[in-house]
């Protein structure tokens, strides 16, 4: 079962950007390969994670005016937000232990 919630532009504001907790945003698209193989890094950092920081993901396909606007330009796309500013951004797989590792430093976990 999806541990990561699927955000709509007309939420993005409230889930990402008025958090009170760091939110990491995964722009994926359902044909990308690398996509498919972040996703179960991604539920098992929102599960060890929980309590302390948000994941959320958002199919640039079917939201491509909010991938426009965060300059979306390859998938995966991971953004850290932290009080509705975007902290961090990697692009393309990331190994766990260094997505861990950044995610932690940045959020300040």
């Amino acid at each position: 079962m999806d541990k990561i919630n699927k955000v709509k532009t007309k939420d993005f504001e409230e889930e990402v950007l008025n958090a009170k907790e760091p939110v990491l945003v995964d722009f994926y698209a359902t044909w990308c390969p690398p996509c498919k193989m972040l996703s179960p890094i991604l539920e098992e950092l929102a599960e060890e994670f929980k309590d302390k920081i948000k994941f959320v993901k958002v199919d640039v396909d079917e939201e491509y005016s909010l991938a426009e606007r965060y300059g979306i330009r390859g998938v995966p796309t991971l953004m850290l937000f932290k009080d509705g500013i975007v902290k961090d951004v990697v692009v393309g797989l990331i190994p766990k232990g260094a997505l861990k590792s950044r995610v932690k430093q940045i959020a300040g976990v």
